[in-house]
């Protein structure tokens, strides 16, 4: 499929209006930066916590890799989600936190949680049936 690049595919979730090519495009990049798993838990945690040295975010975030964390946190300081202050001291402590953009981020990342947490039993159902290939009849809604 060939897109042009001043034809949106989408729509505005509020008046249904095309998206703007420019706001999908950046749409879709901030998507793409900040929707995967290390940098959403990331993100929780420097709301819950405030200010964390690397060491703390690792702990709390579980079983990732200095290197993969590492660039999760690049990544969200270049997107301005989050500042790294380096002190000068021996040996040097460097500290993250939240920008104002990464707070509200998070708040719209909230949905998701909430959401999960509403239908966690419905969607381990639904993994369950999967696994053993029962799939629901047509007209059936899942439980």
């Amino acid at each position: 499929m060939t897109t042009s690049p001043t034809t949106s595919h989408f729509v505005h979730p509020h008046h249904g209006a095309p998206l703007d090519p420019a706001v999908e495009r950046v749409v879709r990049e901030i998507i793409g930066r900040v929707a995967d798993k290390w940098t959403l838990i990331t993100l929780e945690v420097l709301t819950e916590h405030g200010r964390q040295r690397f060491t703390e975010i690792q702990r709390r975030v579980g079983p990732v890799s200095q290197k993969v964390l590492t660039q999760v946190l690049r990544g969200m300081e270049e997107d301005g989600l989050l500042v790294r202050t380096v002190y000068a001291e021996v040996p040097p402590r460097v500290e993250y936190e939240l920008t104002q953009l990464g707070g509200e981020l998070s708040a719209a990342f909230c949905g998701v949680w909430l959401w999960a947490e509403r239908h966690r039993e419905e969607i381990a159902a639904a993994q369950d049936r999967f696994a053993r290939r029962e799939r629901p009849k047509p007209g059936e809604q899942a439980s």
